[in-house]
């Protein structure tokens, strides 16, 4: 038991003394025994309330010290965990960022020089001593290899342990710890003071703590985004090759009977690869791709003349939008190549888009009344195959939407034969 609670139960077990003193052998007659109660109990609660005892803690404004242990403020710990949440290494571990977290951190950790490195490099030093631990070479200091090699936090007490061979280094005391993605050791945060006080060990490791899971997230950013390149670029050569033949081929046989018409051709068709090759981002305005899906249709209607018709119901809420790039050109060109190229009187190729302003998704519906597409055909679609005449396969798109969206979408496709196909899909509005 503590001295303080010892102490405090002393203090009333003498006052309830007092009181029975004072209420029932001092005075004559004796007072009625619920006035000795009630005087009792508001001195034990005043006396309770005033003492500042085990069960209440130390009083407000006293800061709680041990031996070693550096205080820091409440302000100071929400400036830090703010920072963390706008920290510039979230981008990547390169000089630029590296640079402007130490700016950011030195004030923050309670150190006079702030560096960062790589596994080989310094990308950043802040504050004395940046003069000869140049960013761009290699850390001047034993300490940052031992980190390096051990993969644990050094805490430098003295000069001669900090291993700058510079003389006259003004770093006396320093904090190093590694940075890390997952188990892999990455680079090390190193604070470093000019005097015999080091920083605190804990508050340093925290950091590095926060710094390393921004790291994890800029590289898992990273993975994500060569993913979904790799996706369109493969979603890109699928389209190409085989749409690029038949309207090669539709041009050609206009321009004996139709120059002008297969110079418009012609138009069209370099609008539509320039569309796909120059298009930067994985987004664009439903208006662009829009357009995009017009123009192949056009081409299309080239083709297949007065076997193709096409209706388009667009809420105009959809144009601003945006959506990813290249992903309703491939259901339309789907319901032509297998709706409808089969079906000898042709049909019905229909584009609807909608805002739903309450689950904020945008909606994309892509109908044909053509042949439908057999379930062999369907799976191979849905996998990633190409089919027999170059369709472009709904499991790329798929994969595509669910890098870019997570769970946050849904592409549903029903197909019967003889009947036609549906294709719906639903993104989240952007």
């Amino acid at each position: 038991m503590r001295s303080g609670s010892v102490l405090l139960a002393a203090v009333v077990a003498g006052t309830w003394g007092l009181v029975y003193l004072a209420t029932q052998v001092l005075v004559d007659p004796p007072l009625a025994t619920g006035i000795t109660l009630v005087v009792g109990v508001v001195l034990t609660s005043v006396l309770t309330i005033g003492y500042p005892s085990a069960l209440r803690g130390p009083r407000a404004g006293r800061a709680l010290r041990q031996p070693g242990w550096t205080a820091i403020s409440l302000g100071t710990t929400r400036t830090i965990t703010a920072a963390g949440r706008s920290m510039p290494l979230r981008s990547g571990l390169t000089a630029d960022a590296a640079r402007r977290t130490a700016e950011l951190l030195r004030p923050l950790l309670g150190g006079h020089a702030v560096a960062i490195t790589d596994r080989e490099q310094v990308l950043a030093f802040v504050g004395p001593g940046a003069d000869h631990h140049l960013v761009g070479g290699q850390p001047a200091t034993g300490t940052t290899a031992r980190v390096i090699r051990r993969a644990r936090t050094t805490v430098v007490r003295r000069r001669s342990e900090i291993g700058c061979p510079v003389p006259g280094c003004p770093l006396q005391t320093a904090v190093v710890t590694p940075l890390a993605i997952g188990d892999r050791l990455v680079g090390t945060l190193k604070v470093y003071r000019t005097d015999a006080d080091p920083p605190s060990r804990e508050l340093v490791e925290d950091m590095a703590g926060i710094l390393s899971l921004h790291l994890e997230l800029a590289e898992l950013d990273l993975e994500r985004k060569l993913a979904v390149d790799a996706k369109l670029d493969a979603l890109r050569a699928q389209i190409n090759p085989h749409f690029l033949f038949n309207v090669l081929n539709t041009i050609t046989s206009k321009a004996r009977d139709d120059p002008d018409e297969a110079r418009q051709l012609l138009v069209r068709l370099s609008d539509f690869f320039r569309y796909t090759v120059r298009q930067d981002g994985h987004f664009a305005e439903f208006a662009q791709e829009y357009f995009f899906v017009r123009t192949y249709l056009s081409l299309e209607q080239a083709r297949f003349g007065d076997r193709l018709r096409v209706r388009y119901d667009i809420d105009p809420q959809v144009l601003t939008t945006h959506v990813p790039v290249l992903i309703i050109q491939p259901l339309v060109e789907n319901a032509v190549k297998h709706g409808l190229a089969e079906k000898v009187e042709g049909g019905t190729v229909n584009l609807r888009a909608r805002v739903d302003p309450l689950t904020r998704t945008t909606l994309i519906q892509v109908t044909d009344d053509g042949v439908g597409i057999p379930a062999d055909v369907l799976a191979q679609l849905t996998t990633g195959a190409a089919g027999a005449d170059g369709g472009v396969g709904l499991r790329n798109i798929s994969q595509r939407l669910e890098t870019l969206f997570g769970e946050r979408y849904a592409l549903n496709v029903q197909s019967t034969v003889g009947a036609g196909t549906a294709v719906e899909l639903r993104i989240p509005l952007r």
